[in-house]
């Protein structure tokens, strides 16, 4: 196998769904606290209510998944999935019924 096919089963991706509520004042401005603070760790809206990022590593996935657990408001529900490179590369996307071009990969530099 080489090395590219092999990081495609390596590299991971996070994606964070929710519904929070929004009823309140208080409500409205835990959910936005929510979504700055993934932007913050550098998952990019995918959808309204589903934010993604791209790892290296499934460890590295597991460190994003663990930050987004201290984040998670008081009310709302919120599933966190990760997913191969290789896996998210099979995802098919559509705007009506038009085939849609995957969103752009933000490049990350990561110091260790």
């Amino acid at each position: 196998m080489s090395h590219e096919a092999l990081s495609q089963y390596r590299s991971m991706w996070v994606l964070v769904f929710f519904d929070l509520p929004t009823d309140t004042k208080k409500e409205r401005k835990a959910a936005g606290r929510f979504r700055k603070e993934l932007l913050k760790d550098g998952f990019t809206m995918f959808q309204f209510s589903i934010y993604m990022r791209t790892c290296p590593s499934r460890e590295n996935a597991d460190v994003h998944a663990k930050r987004v657990k201290h984040l998670l408001p008081e009310h709302g529900h919120v599933g966190i999935l990760k997913i191969t490179d290789k896996q998210f590369a099979a995802m098919e996307l559509f705007y009506s019924r038009e085939t849609a071009d995957k969103p752009d990969v933000v490049q990350q530099l990561q110091l260790f």
